[in-house]
């Protein structure tokens, strides 16, 4: 039975959580980026948040990626086309599927 207060070192008896070992799955494959902009709001992504890429992924119904049109970086989800509509999308070079945006609240 414990009394009073708590040690102030005991949080150093648990291990620590390592963010990288939790939230990368391919090291050398993933890339951190930082936003800059508020261009991409839609997708929940602000300026200032951290997007965790893999650059191993494919991108597959469902998921965000980061890609280069017209030699610009576009935050692009897939399917790119309206279930909806068909209509032609516009050719992209893949950079990476984002696995994690990472926001302060």
């Amino acid at each position: 039975m414990q009394t009073g207060f708590p040690s102030p070192a005991t949080h150093y008896m648990e291990t620590s959580v390592d963010l990288s070992e939790v939230l990368v799955k391919n090291r050398e494959a993933t890339f951190y980026v930082r936003i800059s902009g508020s261009s991409w709001e839609a997708f929940q992504i602000y300026k200032n948040d951290v997007l965790i890429i893999d650059r191993s992924l494919d991108f597959v119904k469902g998921k965000t990626a980061l890609v280069v049109k017209e030699g610009h970086f576009e935050v692009m989800e897939y399917p790119y086309a309206s279930q909806k509509e068909y209509k032609e999308v516009e050719p992209f070079d893949l950079w990476g599927v984002i696995t994690h945006v990472i926001h302060q609240l």
